[in-house]
C-alpha cells in the first residue's frame, strides 16, 4: 500500500496544511480528505486535485492522518473510528485542549499519537506550531510532523504540559497582535492620516520592528530605548502606554488564555 495522508476535516487548517505541502507532499504518495459536509469535501478535492474518500476508507488506507475538525467533534470522530485504527498508524491532532491521553485511550492505546498546536498565521506560511508526542511516538513520527508543519512556517517540540502555556501565547497571540495592530491604526486616524496612509505606515513599522528583533537578538527592551531620546516625542508615547497599563494588560490577557485553556483541556 502506497503511503498515504488522510485529512479529517476540510475546513482553514487543513487547506493551508494541503497548500504549504507544495507538489512534492512531503513524500506522501497520496493525500486523501474526508468531511462529514461532502459538498464541502468534493469542492476541497476539486480545488486540490486530491481524492476524497469515507472516514472508513480513509482510516483503512491511510498510515497517517491528521484529525483536523472542531475541538468538540474529535472525541466523537475517534471514537466513530474504532475497530479502524491500527498498529503502526500515526494520529496527528490538531485540536485545542484534547490531551494526548485522552486521544490515546479514544483509539484503544494502540498507536503514536502527536498533538499540535497550529495558530492562523500558518494560512500564509508564516506560521508556528507547537509539537507534543504521545507515549508511542517515535523519534521518526516525531520527525514526520515537524516536517509536515515546518512547511507552514515553523514547528517547535514541546512537552505537553507546556501546551496550554503555548495556546495562550502563540495560539491565541495572533488575535492580541490582531488587536493592537487595529489600536495602531484607529490611533493614526485620530491625528489626521488617511485610511491607506495609516495601514501602510503602521504595517510596516510593525513589520520592521519585528525584523530588528530577529536579525539583531537583541532584548526588545534595547532596542526600545535606542529609538526612546531624552524629552523626546517616543519617550511621551511610551510613558502614555504605561500609564495606561499595556504591560499590565498583556500579563492579564496571556494568563487568562492560559487558564482557560487549562479549563478547557481538564480531563471529564
Amino acid at each position: 500500500m502506497p503511503e498515504c495522508l488522510g485529512i479529517v476535516g476540510c475546513g482553514r487548517m487543513a487547506n493551508a496544511i494541503v497548500k504549504g505541502l507544495g507538489a512534492d507532499r512531503a513524500g506522501f504518495a497520496e493525500i486523501i480528505v474526508n468531511d462529514v459536509d461532502e459538498t464541502k469535501a468534493l469542492t476541497f478535492s476539486r480545488e486540490h486535485g486530491i481524492k476524497t474518500a469515507s472516514y472508513a476508507e480513509l482510516l483503512h488506507k491511510c498510515s497517517t492522518v491528521i484529525m483536523a475538525v472542531k475541538p468538540y467533534q474529535v472525541i466523537e470522530a475517534l471514537k466513530a473510528g474504532q475497530g479502524l485504527w491500527h498498529p503502526g498508524q500515526l494520529l496527528i491532532s490538531i485540536a485545542a485542549g484534547i490531551k494526548l491521553a485522552g486521544i490515546e485511550k479514544a483509539t484503544g492505546n494502540q498507536m503514536a499519537v502527536v498533538r499540535v498546536m497550529p495558530n492562523t498565521p500558518c494560512l500564509v506560511g508564516q506560521g508556528i506550531a507547537a509539537v507534543a508526542a504521545g507515549s508511542r511516538a517515535t523519534n521518526q513520527d516525531v520527525a514526520l510532523v515537524m516536517s509536515i508543519f515546518d512547511c507552514l512556517g515553523t514547528a517547535v517540540r514541546i512537552d505537553e504540559k507546556y501546551m496550554d502555556a503555548a495556546t495562550a501565547v502563540s495560539g491565541s497571540g495572533p488575535a492580541y497582535v490582531f488587536l493592537v495592530v487595529e489600536a495602531f491604526m484607529d490611533a493614526a486616524l485620530q491625528i489626521g492620516l488617511d485610511s491607506g496612509l495609516a495601514r501602510e505606515l503602521v504595517l510596516q513599522t510593525m513589520q520592521g520592528s519585528l525584523q530588528m528583533i530577529a536579525q539583531s537578538g537583541e532584548h526588545p527592551a534595547i532596542l526600545r530605548k535606542d529609538v526612546s531620546s531624552p524629552g523626546g516625542t517616543t519617550i511621551a508615547g511610551i510613558r502614555q502606554l504605561e500609564a495606561n497599563g499595556l504591560r499590565k494588560a498583556f500579563f492579564d490577557a496571556v494568563e487568562m488564555a492560559y487558564n482557560r485553556s487549562v479549563e478547557l483541556s481538564k480531563d471529564d
